[in-house]
């Protein structure tokens, strides 16, 4: 996103955007005999500046995530005025040099998606208990990471045997279509395979398709666009 696009976006624009945004998830939440409150609201500021970041949390975000480490590097500094300081979640692929760096950038990581990812998470944990997410592709989408559903249990086994991880939950990303009906039987695969494993954490559903994961049980949502406006 450019300079000139970023200022175009208002700080009532933003807030607008969250309102109606935690408005969809509640309602979503509420169809499906849910408490809204059990939902996090993940804003993804991939491309977008430190400024419009610091709006949405003047508007009362709380979690962000990045896609890419050498970006978040980039703009974290300029955001430790926060306060309160929000959490910090990575969603993207992250390969195994630069799980370090990963480390202190983020509190949690999202995309665990191979068992010698999350043995390079937790080598580099230095002590500290990270929360990690495994990444599952579900529709088995050649163009995405992640393990195949049948893997899951067996990497949770090996994972959760290492006291540096928490194994918190599971994330995934839906096919893309303009049809969020298409997403449904993909988080309803999600949702199984984390009741079967005893897992509470559901990360999927992004701007397209948010209120079907909420539907479906989702206890995380990722939304960049419909909060931050349409990316350059």
């Amino acid at each position: 996103m450019t300079q000139a696009q970023a200022s175009a976006i208002k700080p009532g624009d933003i807030q607008a955007n969250l309102r109606d945004m935690l408005d969809r998830i509640g309602r979503a939440a509420v169809a499906a005999g849910r408490d809204p409150a059990g939902v996090t609201l993940v804003a993804v500021c991939k491309t977008f500046p430190p400024a419009l970041i610091a709006q949405a949390h003047a508007a009362g975000v709380r979690h962000f995530g990045e896609n890419r480490v050498q970006e978040a590097a980039e703009k974290l500094p300029a955001l430790t005025h926060l306060d309160p300081r929000p959490t910090w979640h990575m969603v993207g692929h992250l390969q195994t040099n630069k799980v370090k760096a990963a480390l202190q950038l983020f509190d949690v990581i999202q995309s665990v998606d191979s068992v010698r990812l999350g043995e390079a998470v937790a080598r580099h944990a230095l002590g500290r208990r990270v929360p990690v997410l495994l990444e599952v592709n579900v529709a088995g989408e050649a163009s995405k990471f992640g393990f195949e559903p049948q893997e899951v249990p067996a990497a949770v086994g090996v994972l959760r045997r290492l006291p540096e991880l928490e194994v918190r939950g599971l994330m995934t990303v839906a096919p893309l279509s303009p049809d969020p009906e298409v997403a449904r039987p993909v988080f309803r695969r999600l949702r199984a395979l984390g009741e079967d494993l005893g897992l509470p954490e559901l990360s999927m559903g992004m701007t397209d398709d948010f209120e079907v994961a909420v539907q479906e049980g989702a206890t995380i949502v990722r939304v960049g666009r419909a909060i931050f406006g349409a990316r350059g």
